[in-house]
């Protein structure tokens, strides 16, 4: 149950609209329903501002979709990740609410309206399912996600005529495999949060995305984050989170400046004209 749902809840309750009872039985599986098989956190949004995020690899389809139903009833979102086609299409057939990213391998229903700007930068082609379930998490988290495709450090000009888009994002994601040096590259560049994703695309030496997690985690550029090999799912909830963050701030500070016992009390505050007086 969603915040926006519970309070629409409650205020029946307080208006005659529902009695105890019907609000009773409206909460009987909250905060947690347990499936069997799952044990699904009801309560997750209303902590953590959005919804229990599902990894579909090793559940089967029969599961996803009860897991899927479920989060959907009770109000909120539902996104799975590291869904196969075969699958998806298996459960999009019992769960039509459901759309599927073929590129992200995602399943989820639609993404809310976006403010703040994340951009999602990856060095190749083959970081695409990686790049593309940063761009959709951080999409249903709330937040824009736009992609920037193919522009890895073995042809850097790629990238240079991007510097000023880069510039006036919120926060970066930066995915790349094989050496992973793209996210030192781009924390030189700019002035904002930079999150680095190493993924396993490389050769034998590589190992899997370790010389690209170990390359990152050695940045020498500030501000740069890494999450783990191929976690596009934790970069783009964590971008999404501090443009969030950054929003609320934003909304904090309007509010106080238009509070007027904030005003009055700055009024009353003693003059700092005495800092420019000369002592010798």
């Amino acid at each position: 149950m969603n915040p926006k749902r519970l309070r629409s809840l409650l205020d029946a309750v307080k208006n005659g609209e529902a009695s105890i009872d019907e609000a009773l039985a409206q909460l009987a599986h909250w905060p947690m329903q347990d499936l069997g098989h799952t044990r699904l956190d009801l309560q997750r949004e209303l902590r953590c501002g959005f919804p229990e995020v599902v990894y579909g690899a090793g559940k089967s389809s029969g599961q996803i979709i009860e897991i899927a139903e479920r989060l959907m009833a009770s109000g909120g979102s539902a996104l799975v990740t590291r869904v196969g086609s075969a699958c998806a299409r298996e459960v999009r057939a019992r769960v039509p609410g459901l759309a599927y990213d073929a590129r992200a391998e995602a399943l989820h229903t639609p993404a809310p309206a976006g403010s703040g700007r994340v951009v999602v930068v990856s060095a190749g082609t083959s970081d695409g399912r990686v790049a593309g379930e940063a761009a959709l998490t951080t999409r249903m988290l709330g937040v824009a996600a736009e992609e920037l495709c193919d522009v890895g450090v073995a042809g850097l000009h790629r990238l240079l005529g991007h510097v000023q888009s880069l510039r006036e994002a919120d926060a970066l994601i930066v995915v790349a495999g094989m050496e992973g040096a793209l996210p030192s590259v781009v924390g030189g560049l700019v002035d904002r949060p930079v999150i680095a994703v190493p993924t396993s695309v490389g050769y034998g030496a590589s190992f899997g995305g370790i010389a690209a997690l170990l390359a990152m985690l050695n940045s020498c550029a500030p501000g740069v984050t890494v999450v783990n090999i191929d976690n596009g799912f934790g970069a783009g909830y964590a971008a999404a989170q501090i443009c969030r963050s950054r929003a609320s701030a934003a909304a904090r500070t309007k509010h106080s400046a238009m509070d007027p016992l904030t005003t009055e009390r700055a009024s009353r505050l003693p003059s700092n004209d005495h800092a420019n007086t000369q002592f010798s």
